[in-house]
Order: structure tokens, then sequence, then C-alpha cells
């Protein structure tokens, strides 16, 4: 098996790297579900497209666990991927800049800008294990503290998938009267005990592993990354369908590689391995803790009487779209909250690629946002 590196080579974006297509706010102290608060707090963000003179024209994209607010544009200084929904955002495209203004900003807790663990705190050092627990509910006030600083008052359309999902359902039920539309795709209206069991083992591997240090690593030289590269593993696994892997993969060795005789991999080993390598040079593992961490928090209808009337209390349209091969948030969960708000519109993405089909099936997801957002 290759090793993931363990030399800590700064996956967070620090002040002074290269800015790239973001955008700074800084949005003050916000307070916390949970009690106490964070000082300071800054939102990187990134936009498309032009705010209409009455702010109405203003749509929100939020991103999943791994994302950030890079949704489309090549990689290149201060981004180290390309985006992440290529095409969907453009002059004719289903977030059409010549009607919208666009908008992604980077979560609360992450590690691409916003204030997060690789932060510095008010004493100088970076937040590192420091950094409070924060739930979904957190991360939509700094997005809502973001809107009051670009002078929106209403969204046209929040939208997002998985966690990003999370997030669009719960600014329906938080400011359900600053959102007219809200589609939330391949996630759930509340964490599911099998998607809890999921995350476990990852926190587990990132907290086990030696360099984590409580989280705080950031002047070590080192950081978990062999932790991070165990819990990537075991997420990337759940986002795709097992047929697919099958379809892929088989059983086939990795080339000049013989599992059979110790020491060599099978070629979805070398795949996941892959997986591993790569985030392991863009993401924080501290981050990866917390934003898990916020998604096992999630339930709409905490403190609401239930998710069914958090849902049914939200006066705008409500959308939601399920992928037939998610084995992560499986179909039956949005069809769940057709059920609990039975004016909520439906759509089957179908897809053998599993919970990735959301980010993978660009035409179909496409023509949901084409239809969510269509005039009248």
């Amino acid at each position: 098996m290759t090793a993931t590196p363990t030399r800590w080579a700064g996956a967070a974006w620090r002040t002074g790297d290269p800015v790239g297509d973001r955008q700074f706010a800084a949005v003050g102290e916000i307070a916390l579900e949970r009690g106490g608060f964070l000082p300071d707090v800054t939102v990187a963000y990134e936009t498309w497209g032009t705010l209409a003179p009455d702010g109405g024209n203003a749509v929100l994209v939020e991103h999943a666990l791994t994302g950030d607010s890079h949704v489309v544009g090549p990689a290149g200084p201060g981004h180290p991927t390309d985006g992440w929904w290529p095409g969907l955002i453009g002059p004719g495209a289903p977030l059409d800049t010549d009607r919208f203004f666009v908008v992604a900003s980077n979560v609360l807790g992450g590690c691409q800008g916003t204030s997060g663990p690789a932060s510095d705190a008010p004493d100088g050092r970076p937040w590192g294990g420091r950094f409070p627990y924060i739930t979904i509910r957190d991360q939509v006030g700094v997005e809502a503290a973001l809107a009051d600083a670009l002078g929106i008052r209403r969204w046209h359309t929040v939208l997002g998938g998985s966690m990003g999902g999370m997030r669009a359902l719960e600014w329906a039920a938080t400011y359900p009267h600053r959102v007219e539309r809200a589609l939330v795709l391949a996630s759930t209206a509340a964490a599911s005990a099998n998607q809890v069991a999921w995350c476990q083992p990852q926190l587990l591997a990132i907290r086990s592993d030696p360099d984590y240090a409580d989280g705080d690593y950031y002047d070590t030289g080192r950081a978990p990354l062999t932790g991070l590269g165990i819990a990537r593993r075991i997420a990337h696994t759940t986002y795709r369908h097992d047929s697919e892997l099958d379809d892929r993969f088989g059983r086939r060795p990795r080339a000049g590689e013989d599992p059979l005789g110790g020491g060599g991999r099978y070629d979805v080993e070398s795949y996941l391995d892959h997986h591993a390598e790569k985030l392991a040079r863009r993401f924080d593992p501290n981050s990866y803790v917390v934003l898990t961490e916020a998604m096992n928090s999630h339930d709409v209808g905490r403190d609401r009487g239930g998710v069914a009337a958090a849902l049914r209390a939200f006066p705008g349209t409500l959308h939601v779209a399920g992928v037939t091969t998610d084995r992560l948030y499986p179909l039956r969960l949005s069809e769940e909250m057709v059920r609990m708000r039975p004016d909520t519109a439906l759509t089957v993405v179908e897809s053998g690629h599993g919970h990735d089909g959301f980010l993978v099936e660009t035409e179909q997801v496409g023509a949901v946002i084409r239809a969510v957002t269509r005039p009248g």
C-alpha cells in the first residue's frame, strides 16, 4: 500500500497565501448554538454574475464536506483543484449568470479561507484543538451574516448536495422568510444512525494518529495525514455504489503487484489510496473532524417540534433530489421529506455512481436546477 505522506504541507489556506478568486468578509462575533461564541469570524467566498438593484436574483450554492467556495473555475494559485461542479455556473448555464448573482462561501470550520481550526485565535496562535464544537445551524448563521454584509435580504434559491443540502434545508428552517426556494440534493433532514456510524471510524482514525496531537499540530511540522487518509478511504467507499466498484475494478490486482504474495494491492485499493493522497494535499484534518461532527449534529427538527413541523413551517418552495444508488443518503430519505411535507417536489437522479451521482450527473442535476429556478 502506498503510504500517505506525513509531513505537513500546509493544506489549509492561510493569510499570505495566493487569494485566487476568493473575496473575504469580516462578519464579527458569532454566537454558537451550544453556547459560547467565535470572535472576529472571516468568511471566504466567490461570486459570479451581478447582484440586481433589488437583490432579488441572489443564489447561494452550498458545498459538501471537502468542498469549498471554488465551485467552478480552473486550478491555479490559491486553488489546488478545478471547481467541484463544472458547467453549472456561467452565461447560459443552469445557474445562468446573465440572470443570477451566484454566491458560494467556504463553510465555518473549513480550511479554505473561512474561520476554522487553522485560523488564528485571538492569541495569535492557530485555534487547533481549541476550535469550538459547531453545528450545521451555526454554519448557516455565519452564511446569514455574509448575506447581510453583501446586502442580500432574501435568496432567490439556496441549493446544495450532501452537507450542502443540510445547510440548504437549515436555511429554509432557520430563516424561512429569507429563502424563496431551497433545493436539497442527495441529503437528509436529520443525520441517521447509519451515517453517524460511518463517521465514527473516520473520526477515530484521525484522532488516533500519533501526529494529531489533540489537534495542535500546526507548529510541529507534521499532521495526522495517515489518519486523514484512512478516514477518506472509509468515506469514499460510502460515496460510490458497490456495483460500480465491482464493474470498474473487479478483483484485478494493481499492475505489477501481487496481492496474494503479500504487500501487493488490488486495483480498488490503489483507487482508494489515490483519493486519500489527493485529499491530504488540499484539506486540513482538523477541519475534517469539525465538519464531520457538524454533519452528525444535523437535525432540522431539533427544538422545532420535529422534522415534519420544521419542513411545513417553510413557506417557500422546497425541492429535493435523491440519487438511485446512494447508499450514504439513500433515496428513501428524500422520499420521507416529501411524505412529511406533501407539497415538496421530488426528482430522482438516475446514476450508477452512488452518492457522488449529485456531482457526476451534471446534466440531470442541471435540469433540476433549471426547473427549480425557472421564472414564474
